[in-house]
C-alpha cells in the first residue's frame, strides 16, 4: 500500500478514536485525558494495533499540542496579574512544591532509581493539570467564587516553577556538569525575566502588531508568534511550552479573548494527539508491576493537593467550603505531568518511570474531575455543619 494512505488510514484511525472516546467522556463527565492515554496504549508498541508509518508525524503534533495547551493558557493572564498573584501568594506556592514533590522525590530515591530519575518523579508528582482544573472550574461555575484566584495563583506560580525546574532537569538528563546546569538555569531565568518586562512595559505594541479585524490573520499571526517563541526558548535551554505560555501572558484584553476563541479547537486536537502520543512509548504490559505504587502515590498526592489547597484559601480568609473546593480543584494531574515524563523516558532514566507516570496521571486526571462533582458536595456539607 502506498505510504501516503497509510499514513492517512492511520491518522484518520487515531482522530476517529479520539472523538468517539471524547464523546465518551463528554457523556459521563470525566476528563477524556485517561481515555487518550488508553487510546495510545492500544495504538503503541504491545497494543492492540501498533502504528507503523505515522509514528514520526504524530511526534511533531503531540509537540504542537504542547505548545498550544500553554499558549491559550497564558492567553488566561496578563503580566500584571502574574506578578500581583505571585507576591500574594509566594508562601503557599512554596508549600505546594514541597508537599507534593516530596513524595515523588521520596519513592524514587527508596526504590533505588537514582537522584535524575527522583527530580523527574518529582515534578510528576508536583504539577497540577491546569488545563483539567480550569475545565472544572468552568463546567461547575466555580469561576466566580472566592477561593478561585488562589487555585489560579498556584497554578500560575507551578507554571512559571517549570521555567526552571525544565531547564534543571533537562541538564541532568543531558548528562551536563554543574556549571553548564547553572547556565542553563541562568538563561531561563534571564529568558523569563526579558519576556516579563516587555510584555509590561511594552505588551501594547506587541498587541498591535499582532491584532487584525480578521479572524485568519490574527490566529495566524498569534500561532506563528508563539512557534517562533517557543522554538527560540528550546534552543535557549527553556522549555518551549514556557516560551509559549509567556507569549499568552504578553497578550491580554479583548485580544487575548479573541485568540482564545480561535485556538480552542486547534488547541484540543493538538493536546489529544500529545496524550495519545505519550502513551505510545509506553508498553502496556509494563503498567501491571506499578499499578500499586502509582495508586499509593496517587492517594498521597489527593492528599497533599487537598492540604495545599485548604492552606491558602485559608491564608486568604476563604471559609471551610472554599478551602475544601480549593484542594479538590488542585487534584487533577495531566498535561505537564506527562511532558516531565516523557523527558525522562525519551532520555532513558528508568524503564518504569514511564508507566508509572501514565498510571499515575490516569488516576488523578479521571478522580480529580469526579471529586469535584460527587465528593465536593459532600465536603461542602461537612464543613458548612462544623464550626469554621
Amino acid at each position: 500500500m502506498h505510504h501516503t494512505a497509510i499514513v492517512f488510514l492511520e491518522l484518520g484511525a487515531i482522530v476517529l478514536a479520539l472523538g468517539v472516546l471524547g464523546a465518551l467522556a463528554l457523556r459521563f463527565g470525566i476528563s477524556p485525558i485517561p481515555l487518550y492515554l488508553v487510546a495510545g496504549l492500544a495504538f503503541g508498541e504491545g497494543g492492540l494495533v501498533p502504528l507503523e508509518t505515522s509514528e514520526s508525524f504524530v511526534a511533531i503534533v503531540a509537540e504542537i499540542g504542547v505548545v498550544l495547551l500553554l499558549l491559550t493558557l497564558g492567553l488566561e493572564y496578563n503580566a500584571n496579574e502574574l506578578v500581583t498573584s505571585l507576591r500574594g501568594n509566594a508562601l503557599a506556592g512554596v508549600v505546594d512544591l514541597v508537599a507534593n514533590a516530596a513524595p515523588g522525590v521520596i519513592a524514587a530515591l527508596l526504590l533505588g532509581w537514582g537522584p535524575v530519575a527522583a527530580v523527574a518523579l518529582g515534578g510528576v508528582t508536583y504539577m497540577t493539570s491546569s488545563g483539567i482544573t480550569a475545565k472544572v472550574l468552568s463546567d461547575l461555575g466555580w469561576i466566580g467564587n472566592r477561593e478561585t484566584p488562589v487555585v489560579l495563583s498556584l497554578l500560575v506560580f507551578e507554571d512559571l516553577t517549570m521555567a526552571v525546574y525544565l531547564p534543571v532537569l533537562t541538564a541532568l538528563l543531558a548528562g551536563v556538569g554543574v556549571l553548564s546546569g547553572a547556565v542553563s538555569v541562568g538563561i531561563a531565568l534571564l529568558t523569563v525575566t526579558v519576556v516579563l518586562v516587555v510584555s509590561l512595559k511594552f505588551g501594547r505594541f506587541i498587541e498591535a502588531f499582532v491584532s487584525s479585524p480578521s479572524a485568519e490573520v490574527l490566529l495566524l499571526k498569534v500561532l506563528g508568534l508563539a512557534l517562533l517563541v517557543a522554538g527560540i526558548a528550546q534552543q535557549l535551554q527553556v522549555s518551549a511550552a514556557v516560551g509559549a505560555f509567556l507569549v499568552g501572558i504578553a497578550l491580554s484584553g479583548e485580544l487575548a479573548h479573541e485568540a482564545r476563541a480561535l485556538l480552542a479547537p486547534l488547541r484540543d486536537l493538538f493536546a489529544a494527539v500529545f496524550f495519545v502520543f505519550f502513551g505510545l512509548q509506553t508498553d502496556p504490559s509494563k503498567i501491571p508491576p506499578v499499578v500499586g505504587l502509582a495508586v499509593l502515590l496517587a492517594v498521597i498526592g489527593m492528599a497533599t493537593k487537598l492540604a495545599t489547597g485548604a492552606f491558602a484559601a485559608r491564608r486568604a480568609g476563604v471559609a471551610r467550603a472554599g478551602r475544601a473546593r480549593a484542594g479538590i480543584g488542585l487534584i487533577p494531574r495531566g498535561e505537564f505531568n506527562i511532558v516531565i515524563a516523557g523527558l525522562a523516558v525519551a532520555a532513558g532514566v528508568h524503564p518504569d518511570l514511564g508507566p508509572l507516570a501514565a498510571t499515575y496521571v490516569l488516576i488523578l486526571a479521571a478522580f480529580g474531575p469526579l471529586a469535584a462533582r460527587l465528593v465536593e458536595p459532600l465536603l461542602t456539607r461537612l464543613v458548612r455543619s462544623s464550626p469554621s
